[in-house]
């Protein structure tokens, strides 16, 4: 079967994983109204396309917190890769450095941070953090991440506590006992009770706030980007913190069903930060001109999670390389056929408010 476009690999991945592997990746808090939403919310917004403008060459290039990629998508954190193939992480590791973009590695790792650095030492990669109850766990992430050549922190902060995800609960979702959280192998051996996701329960620090912005700080030098930012509020108290990234986020409508989508989101938190710092945006992309909107919108770059599984999925480093592949094709002919020649001419006037 040829694969043509994300949905096709999505449905690939739907007929070929196990019923609770596929409800894992697929799974959005409560009704999934906010996961669906994240989808619909592309499809609401039109472009203005200008023609007659010379687009016989053509540029996709761009930066990331001062980095050049091929192309602005990169892969967003998201868990237990060997779930969809056996390779796991070490696969999407080596297919983001073929395609020269970037890896943003989940704490929920079924591959440890060395073994992803070791398959694709050449790679550009962020490194996904959460704040633990017992600090020094995050703390000794950190500076093994930090020593390991990852280039960014990006602090999750919309999972005080995990959402409801009804099939979850249903399929009493495990990790079969061959796979780990790789990251933490060995630390929890001494802990008995209730499993949430590969760790013990309650492992997450629930009263994580602005001032641990400030601790992430003084323990490391590098980037530290939010992910999970909804609100211009939000946004604001973001740069008045000093980190260097918003990733506008709604967990791929994981945690809060019934917040907006995140593209929705977007324009608001672009107009506050104004350029301070860099806002790139996660959910729902699925095709070339998603791309494109988020860009014309004010994103410096996109994250996609599910297509990177489905990929995975349909045939390890090859799918995840494909799945790039196709995303970057797409986006480098809507950049065309809407007038663009290169990232930095991609603004706002792309886009059609009075249908928003």
């Amino acid at each position: 079967m040829q694969m043509v476009c994300l949905t096709d690999f999505e449905e690939y991945a739907k007929e070929h994983l196990s019923k609770a592997t596929w409800d894992y990746y697929a799974a959005g808090a409560d009704e999934c109204c906010t996961r669906d939403d994240n989808l619909l919310a592309y499809k609401r917004i039109r472009l203005r396309p200008r023609i007659l403008r010379d687009v016989s060459v053509s540029d996709t290039r761009t930066t990331v917190q001062g980095t050049e990629i091929s192309f602005p998508v990169g892969i967003a954190p998201t868990a237990f890769h060997c779930l969809a193939w056996h390779e796991g992480e070490v696969a999407t590791a080596r297919a983001t450095e073929a395609l020269n973009t970037c890896y943003i590695t989940s704490t929920y790792s079924t591959c440890s941070v060395e073994e992803i650095v070791a398959a694709a030492p050449n790679g550009y990669r962020w490194f996904q953090l959460y704040v633990y109850r017992d600090r020094k766990l995050s703390e000794q992430m950190v500076h093994r991440v930090e020593a390991l050549g990852y280039k960014a922190l990006v602090l999750t902060v919309d999972v005080p506590y995990t959402g409801k995800r009804r099939n979850d609960i249903r399929n009493q979702f495990k990790l079969p006992p061959h796979l780990k959280v790789k990251n933490f192998d060995g630390v929890f051996q001494e802990t008995a009770g209730p499993e949430e996701y590969g760790i013990p329960a309650n492992t997450l620090d629930p009263s994580i706030s602005w001032k641990d912005v400030y601790w992430l700080q003084s323990i490391t030098r590098l980037p530290i980007i939010i992910k999970g930012i909804l609100t211009k509020e939000d946004a604001e108290l973001a740069v008045e913190h000093g980190v260097q990234g918003i990733i506008v986020s709604n967990h791929g409508g994981r945690q809060l069903d019934g917040g907006p989508a995140s593209i929705d989101a977007l324009p608001e938190i672009v107009d506050t930060v104004q350029g301070r710092i860099e806002v790139y945006v996660d959910g729902g992309i699925r095709t070339g001109s998603d791309v494109l909107k988020a860009l014309a919108l004010g994103a410096k770059c996109v994250f996609i999670g599910r297509p990177a599984v489905w990929g995975l999925a349909y045939k390890g480093e090859e799918g995840v390389r494909d799945v790039l592949q196709i995303l970057n094709d797409e986006f480098r002919l809507s950049m065309a056929l809407s007038g663009c020649r290169n990232v930095a001419e991609i603004n706002r006037n792309l886009i059609q408010f009075s249908k928003l």
